[in-house]
């Protein structure tokens, strides 16, 4: 299938190590940046105003989106570096995060505490741009998977013209002379251009733009799927629901906003979904039909996310729990939660990378177990035939062969045992 390159003829290329460094280092990014905009959050209820935080329950999903979309593009930029969806994965979920941190950056130091955060008056207009362009990745996402080109040479002006609207509400967001307007008319721009300030008003319309490219990215997928065959079609049944439950989730958010109800829980909720739903099916796909030949990669973002959920959830009860006993700001529960979490960290992770792999990656998990059952038999076989027939029993359970033959180099004679 075009698109498909075999690990092996990745791994003999001359590509550097450069591309996985840099995947592996916006994954990191990623997570600190979730990290600040959760400290941010907690800055901002303790200043009285917990509806400016960035994650509410409501926003749970946008997070495992973040989380989930990193880690796939991760791992596929550092193997396939040429292939552009672990890119726009790492862009997608990158963009998600920064948007959530400067909003809780700008709203703490333009709205809470005026001036207590150095370079909050710079970030509200990027707070705005980016909204949008995690939207914009999801879209060439879409038109780009899973070969990693266009359906078509036609798509190329539709895929400039999306392009072009996300550029433009990018820039047109960082120059808005009032970025914070209705809800803060006083807060101003440093970086705005006042000769904007009219033919700012068409900006919705790149906006709207970008929302349709997400609709005619699921679009797209279906017209490859009526024409691909085999395993191709497989892979992009996998996609085609994930982006018809995301074009779904995308309608019901916009219902919201044109009820003018932009902080609800349904708004975000849709939003999370929209988000979440293109990387997890990509990830299903890649598991269940070979995608990229990277069976792996779901089992290890599913572990790693379960992971973060439990040991966040846990430092943050150890926290919270010692706080009410030691006060608020003690170092002291803070140290013991760090301690707690890292003393937990590798049992946890192996007990749910276990429990991912019998659920989700059942041959790997089964050959795994034969393997060391065959290897704890091992010792006490002495029988030939017998050791024989179990190698190519275990063989053919765990890597299925469409055949196999055990041979055996004859025992040199030795020595004394050669003519004179």
């Amino acid at each position: 299938m075009a698109g498909v390159v075999p690990v092996t003829a990745w791994a003999g290329s001359r590509w550097p190590r450069w591309p996985a460094v840099l995947a592996w280092a916006v994954w990191v990014t990623t997570l600190l940046a979730l990290v600040a905009t959760f400290w941010l959050d907690r800055l901002l209820r303790k200043a009285g105003l917990p509806e400016l935080a960035s994650f509410p329950v409501a926003g749970i999903p946008t997070v495992v989106a973040a989380v989930s979309a990193v880690t796939v593009g991760a791992v596929l930029a550092g193997r396939r570096p040429r292939h552009p969806v672990g890119w726009l994965l790492l862009g997608l979920g990158l963009s998600q995060t920064l948007q959530a941190f400067t909003f809780s950056y700008t709203r703490y130091g333009l709205v809470a505490r005026p001036g207590a955060l150095v370079g909050a008056g710079y970030l509200a207009g990027v707070c705005n741009g980016l909204v949008i362009m995690w939207v914009s990745c999801a879209g060439c996402v879409l038109l780009l998977t899973p070969t990693g080109s266009l359906p078509s040479p036609r798509w190329r002006w539709w895929a400039r013209i999306a392009a072009a609207a996300a550029a433009v509400w990018l820039v047109g967001s960082i120059m808005d002379p009032v970025p914070l307007y209705p809800e803060y008319p006083d807060v101003g721009n440093p970086l705005a251009v006042p000769a904007l300030f009219g033919p700012l008003d068409a900006l919705p319309a790149a906006a709207l733009v970008v929302l349709v490219a997400l609709i005619v990215g699921a679009v797209s997928l279906v017209l490859r799927f009526r024409r691909a065959r085999g395993v191709e079609r497989q892979q992009l049944r996998w996609l085609t629901w994930g982006a018809t439950l995301a074009a779904v989730a995308l309608l019901v958010a916009m219902a919201a906003l044109v009820a003018n109800d932009s902080g609800s829980t349904l708004l975000n909720l849709a939003l999370g979904v929209c988000a979440a739903v293109l990387p997890l099916a990509t990830g299903a796909a890649i598991l269940r039909y070979r995608l990229y030949d990277l069976d792996r990669i779901i089992s290890r973002t599913l572990a790693y996310g379960l992971l973060t959920v439990l040991l966040g959830g846990g430092y943050a009860a150890v926290v919270l729990g010692l706080g009410q006993l030691l006060g608020q700001d003690s170092s002291l529960a803070v140290a013991a939660a760090t301690l707690a979490v890292a003393a937990v960290f590798q049992p946890a992770r192996r007990r749910v990378q276990g429990a991912v792999d019998r659920r989700f990656n059942r041959r790997r998990h089964d050959a795994v177990r034969i393997i060391q059952g065959f290897g704890a038999r091992l010792r006490d076989q002495v029988d030939l035939d017998s050791l024989t027939a179990e190698v190519l029993e275990v063989i053919d359970q765990t890597m299925q062969p469409t055949q196999a033959s055990l041979w055996l180099r004859p025992q040199a004679p030795s020595d004394s045992a050669r003519p004179a």
